[in-house]
This record gives C-alpha cells, structure tokens and sequence, in this order.
C-alpha cells in the first residue's frame, strides 16, 4: 500500500508580530477540534493507519497539531522547514526520507503549493486552502507529479 500524506493548515490564527508568535483564534481552536476529532473517529474504525504528527514551530501550527495529535493518541514533532516562506520543493526532498503515514501541519502558501507540487508537478498550481483543511495524498514517491489527491476536507464540511 501506498503511504499516505497528510497535509493541513493550521486553524484561523489572529493578527500579531512576530508572525511565529500568533495563536489561534477561539475559532481556530473549535476548528482544529473539529477536525481533530473527524480524523480520531476515522481511526477508530480503522480508515487511518497510525499517523506521525510532524508540525512547523510557529504557535499557530504547533497549537492545531497538538489537538489532533492528542486525539489520535499521539505526539508532535517538529520540524523547521515547513514554515510559510520554505520552499516546497525542500519539503518534497525530505518527504523522501520519511517512512509512513505522515500529518504535517503548516501555513499557506507553502501548504498549497507543496500540495500543486505534489499533485500538478507544479508549485504555482497551488491549493486554496481554509484554515484547518486537510488534503490527504497518496503516492509511491514524493515527487513533483506522483501523487495523487484522494480527499480534500475542511472543517464547515463536518459541521452542522
């Protein structure tokens, strides 16, 4: 079976300097809950293998990633290169050299552009993505083109 990836951008963070420091909002707090919850349920029933929770330092995305990882009965990890200004192409050369099922939580743009990378073969094919939505991708290598888009959820999908 192929690996799955993962990637979500953290929930709805409020205005702040530095950029690093800013938390999520109450909102952005409920979304990744949502979510959180959403990806435990599919565990549950056995939907999801078990995940590696790998997040950027920055607050906001540290904060969104800890939700889930304590619903999925995990940890984080961190990772420095998946801030919002790294380039998607440096994450696709370290996604080579990680075993698993990995949930990486991160900022636009590199979110959506490491996600067109992956699936269009092109950064500035990029995804829009809400706060807290995820895209799950499979591939048997991560390289730009070898992946394909299996789901794309956001949180006013599982809501109400």
């Amino acid at each position: 079976m192929s690996p799955n990836l993962f990637i979500m951008r953290h929930g709805e963070a409020a205005p702040g300097v530095p950029d690093s420091s800013r938390r999520l909002t109450a909102q952005g707090e409920q979304e990744a809950i949502t979510m959180a919850s959403w990806m435990a349920r599919r565990q549950s029933r056995g939907q999801l293998e078990a995940l590696r929770v790998i997040a950027s330092p920055y607050t906001r995305a540290q904060q969104t990633a800890n939700a889930v990882a304590q619903a999925l009965g995990t940890r984080v990890a961190t990772h420095p290169g998946i801030t919002p200004e790294d380039a998607p192409q440096a994450v696709c050369d370290w996604l080579v050299a990680q075993e698993g099922d990995l949930l990486l939580v991160s900022h636009m743009p590199l979110v959506g552009a490491l996600t067109g990378l992956l699936v269009e073969g092109r950064a500035d094919r990029g995804f829009g993505f809400p706060t807290a939505a995820i895209a799950e991708l499979e591939a048997d290598v991560w390289a730009a083109g070898c992946a394909r888009l299996t789901r794309f959820t956001e949180p006013r999908q599982l809501q109400g």
